[in-house]
């Protein structure tokens, strides 16, 4: 009884640690994205193409974001790219609701883990400088890291088959709320308490922001510069990239910036930004104009040698041999039967998507700063209007009925602790990987986690197992 009490309280633990890692922002990239983007396409019926027959490709493109163009509301910056030019750029909404600011091609945004695909290039440049091989054991820079048994590699990190525990969920089981601070030195602290990998390096593939992270500190130790400066000098000013950069100070002033925001229950809206220092995973304030400059480089390469572009689009594999969709910071996918590379961004209240078909030479750059809004599917909505001629048909089948999907509970006879085995768990549980007191605590037939979480995950106001 008592093992299937501490299986019960385990599983809800970790649930709940679940639904708060969903909520931290950083997505990945991949298949899954173009699963979410055929929304748009599905959901276009025939007579709304009847009613857009007249309407020309800018006028169907606004109407994708006529939510968004107004002058009380956040919103997103759009760039459409064909054949080495915008074909449509603008804003619509507000960058900053406080001073009426408006949204424009020229607003920088945070992206998210859209910037991983900076952090990958510094890494492949180095590669190229011969500062670092790309199956170097990570430790051999970062020696602090706990040693194990195979090696983590460098290129592990890149395609997040490490087995890296995701610092964000690490520092929210810590008690570390969005809002509150901490430092490279605090997370490389927390990252050398660990004692085990999720997996075996290699085994197979699992989003982690902790790989990102530790690349920037790569970064660092093996050319003398920050991530910030060695992007700077190698990436962003030899492709003129003049409003891109990472963002490594909180109290820097950033002219143009655009604020992040939430929606509010009443239909208004709070600041949504962060305090953190981090980059490597995120961290990236840029443009539709400067990732136009960065889209090219794919076509026309001014920076690294000719295989750059190669290396940045590499795949990764795992131990058996299967092959991954994740390349370096970029993932592989399609969309209606045509090829893209792409990688969202989703941090605090921003919003980010670059999502590119490579044989069409079309891109469609999509940033926001609304927490709220989906990128992805406004992105291949776009290129729903400037494709149509060389996308499939959607296989209309009316999809997959979510609520078929839904178990019903038919336990008749739930598990329902006694209170001497509530009280047998009851007390305080010290992590020495967290560094955290978790205190449980019996109320009524209920156990309660009382610290150790922030509120959203039990804090004062307790989980109830």
């Amino acid at each position: 009884m008592e093992q299937k009490l501490r299986i019960v309280l385990v599983a809800a633990l970790w649930v709940a640690v679940a639904v708060s890692a969903l909520e931290v922002g950083r997505a990945a990239a991949g298949p899954a994205e173009a699963g979410l983007a055929e929304a748009p396409a599905r959901a276009e019926q025939e007579g709304a193409r009847r009613g857009e027959a007249d309407l020309s490709v800018v006028q169907r493109v606004d109407k994708i974001f006529a939510a968004y163009d107004n002058t009380r509301s956040p919103g997103c910056s759009l760039g459409v790219i064909q054949d080495g030019e915008f074909v449509l750029k603008r804003g619509y909404g507000m960058g900053n609701l406080e001073f009426g600011a408006p949204l424009s091609p020229e607003s920088v945004f945070r992206i998210g883990s859209t910037s991983k695909q900076f952090t990958a290039a510094s890494i492949v440049l180095l590669a190229e400088e011969g500062k670092l091989s790309l199956d170097d054991d990570v430790r051999q820079y970062i020696p602090e890291l706990p040693e194990f048994n195979p090696p983590v590699t460098i290129r592990q990190l890149a395609h997040h088959i490490s087995g890296y525990r995701d610092y964000l969920t690490l520092m929210t089981l810590a008690g570390k709320r969005d809002a509150d601070y901490y430092t490279d030195e605090d997370l490389l602290e927390m990252l050398a308490r660990q004692r085990q990998l999720n997996f075996m390096p290699g085994s197979r593939y699992t989003y982690s922001n902790t790989g990102y992270w530790l690349m920037s500190q790569l970064v660092k130790r093996t050319s003398g510069l920050s991530l910030r400066e060695f992007a700077a000098e190698k990436i962003f000013e030899p492709l003129g990239m003049d409003n891109t950069h990472f963002h490594d100070d909180h109290t820097e002033i950033v002219p143009n910036r655009a604020y992040g925001y939430v929606p509010t229950e009443d239909g208004g809206y709070l600041i949504s930004m962060t305090t953190l220092p981090m980059i490597g995973d995120g961290g990236v304030f840029t443009t539709v104009e400067d990732l136009f400059r960065w889209d090219q480089n794919f076509y026309d390469p001014a920076i690294g040698g000719p295989e750059f572009p190669e290396q940045m689009l590499t795949r990764g594999i795992l131990n058996d041999g299967e092959v991954l969709d994740y390349a370096f910071g970029l993932g592989h996918g399609t969309y209606r039967g045509l090829k893209t590379v792409s990688h969202s961004g989703s941090f605090v209240g921003f919003r980010a998507q670059t999502v590119r078909f490579p044989d069409e030479r079309f891109t469609v750059i999509c940033l926001c700063n609304r927490g709220d809004a989906n990128p992805t599917r406004l992105s291949y909505a776009v290129a729903d209007v400037y494709l149509k001629e060389r996308l499939e048909p959607v296989d209309d089948t009316g999809g997959d009925d979510e609520s078929a999907s839904v178990e019903e509970d038919t336990e008749e006879n739930p598990f329902v602790p006694k209170p001497k085995e509530l009280a047998e768990l009851a007390g305080d549980y010290y992590s020495e990987e967290l560094n955290v007191t978790y205190a449980l605590r019996v109320e009524g037939q209920k156990l309660v986690l009382e610290s150790g979480l922030p509120p959203e995950l039990g804090g004062a106001s307790g989980i109830i197992f």
